[in-house]
């Protein structure tokens, strides 16, 4: 009997190992929504605002309804994904294979100025939710992805690593892309040109700078939308998803009333949001605040880059002190330096310094939801080993919440500065437009952050309930194994 226990088990933990090879190629594959992600989420208001040339209330609905209807498409594909049969390529594969043409074309179709005034609105509108609806077809089953490459929760942790490492990389790559390209045209003049040469410079050259800025963006979306099918293509090739069987029926309620999920989801939509806010106006921050024109693209990439390099830090932090103290101290890193980059007088080496500080707590804040999501997954398994098909539910809900309050967010802030009077292609802007984008960078995000975090702290999974999850669901695995094989023989 040892001897078949043995032989049972031993090949089981040999499927469920991953090759650094296979983690890559699971890695590569959460590249594309962090590319488009970053452009969009540092880009698209400063593109609406200064290059489409719309007035901030159009550019608020555009922001809004755009970020709300991608998160109502969550759940939705989240239960379709749960109803879908499995196929050669498997169950998530196909959502993720058949959505990478429909985005790559409607995110080229963003970052183009239609030739007509009238409908401008709506040409933006119905391409950025276009894009939100097939980004969520590509993004819902690649996240659900992580429970069925491997049954294995530290080859999983191992796997959300890479991926961590390489998404954040994807946001360097994403505001390096965009930035570069797009920083380099600027219909303003410099600084030294003077304050009494500025309009009769602008009225010179703004029409041939204005549409070089218009020729940038399509560049940038043209080299980013090569990426994206890339990294699609690699996703494809190098992962082989495990059959898993998946029932629906009680499903959805019972994700949405397991305690731990609920408030993991609440605690990181506060501090999300946080962050978010801060992506959304940072650019405009930098340009009109702090008066860095020349440099808004490269302080955003030292942000990205110190993110990117710190990614295994906080892993070996979250391996050797658990989960929820990095979430604490990781997220909460950013705090002082929220507050000292609107306090400090506007310098740019300062600017450059607090960018890399500020850096290694969004590393944090990337890597750590999704590495705690797949625990409170197993927490389900033990307390319901009977409900099975759930897991697509549990991301797809995540990633609804976050969106949706990021739309509210983002809509809220870019209406704000209509009320600050923001002038449309403008290379200043009134001081009202400076206060408003100091609050949304720093008092506004920090109060969310700790209120984030406060509901953190009630969030009942640390390492001893997380470690003993993840034996039980070892043992119950053996189990079945061993008992296939007697099965079997018999």
């Amino acid at each position: 009997m040892p001897t078949v226990g043995y032989s049972a088990q031993n090949p089981e933990k040999q499927r469920n190992r991953l090759s650094v090879y296979s983690k890559l190629c699971y890695a590569i594959g959460g590249a594309p929504y962090q590319i488009t992600g970053s452009a969009l989420g540092f880009f698209l208001q400063m593109y609406l605002l200064d290059v489409a040339q719309l007035d901030p209330f159009y550019a608020s609905i555009i922001l809004f309804v755009g970020r709300a209807w991608d998160a109502v498409t969550d759940p939705t594909v989240g239960f379709l994904v749960s109803r879908t049969k499995w196929t050669s390529m498997g169950r998530m594969m196909p959502w993720i294979i058949c959505s990478t043409p429909f985005a790559v074309v409607t995110y080229f179709l963003i970052w183009y100025v239609p030739p007509f005034e009238q409908g401008k609105v709506f040409w933006y509108l119905i391409f950025y939710c276009i894009f939100q609806s097939m980004q969520t077809c590509f993004h819902v089953p690649y996240s659900a992805l992580t429970m069925f490459i491997s049954s294995d929760q530290k080859e999983r942790d191992s796997a959300t690593a890479y991926r961590m490492m390489v998404e954040v990389l994807g946001t360097v790559l994403g505001t390096a892309i965009q930035g570069q390209i797009v920083g380099s045209s600027s219909d303003c003049p410099t600084e030294s040109d003077g304050s009494n040469n500025i309009n009769s410079s602008r009225n010179n050259t703004s029409n041939v700078s204005l549409e070089e800025t218009k020729q940038a963006y399509m560049i940038a979306s043209g080299v980013i939308a090569i990426i994206y099918i890339l990294c699609a293509a690699i996703l494809f090739l190098g992962v082989k998803e495990q059959k898993v069987p998946l029932t629906f029926r009680q499903g959805l309620w019972m994700v949405m009333s397991h305690t731990p999920y609920v408030k993991l989801v609440i605690g990181f939509l506060f501090t999300s949001l946080a962050f978010m806010l801060l992506e959304g106006n940072f650019a405009l921050f930098i340009t009109y605040a702090l008066g860095h024109r020349d440099d808004f693209q490269n302080i955003l990439l030292v942000i990205m880059l110190s993110g990117a390099l710190t990614i295994p830090l906080w892993q070996w932090f979250l391996t050797r002190f658990g989960k929820k103290k990095a979430a604490y101290f990781g997220i909460s890193w950013a705090v002082p330096f929220m507050i000292l980059i609107v306090c400090i007088e506007s310098k740019l080496i300062i600017s450059y310094l607090v960018s890399v500080a500020a850096g290694v707590s969004v590393a944090a804040a990337f890597l750590l939801p999704w590495s705690m999501l797949p625990d409170v997954v197993d927490d389900f398994k033990v307390k319901n080993p009977d409900i099975h098909g759930h897991e697509a539910l549990f991301y797809s809900f995540y990633v609804f919440f976050i969106k949706f309050a990021s739309g509210i967010s983002l809509g809220i802030s870019t209406l704000s500065l209509k009320f600050a009077d923001y002038k449309t292609g403008n290379c200043s802007q009134p001081e009202a437009v400076s206060l408003t984008l100091k609050v949304l960078v720093s008092p506004v995000p920090v109060c969310l952050i700790f209120v984030g975090l406060l509901i953190l702290k009630t969030y009942p999974i640390d390492e001893e309930r997380r470690q003993g999850n993840q034996k039980l669901l070892d043992s119950e695995t053996d189990s079945e194994s061993e008992t296939s094989v007697l099965g079997s023989n018999v």
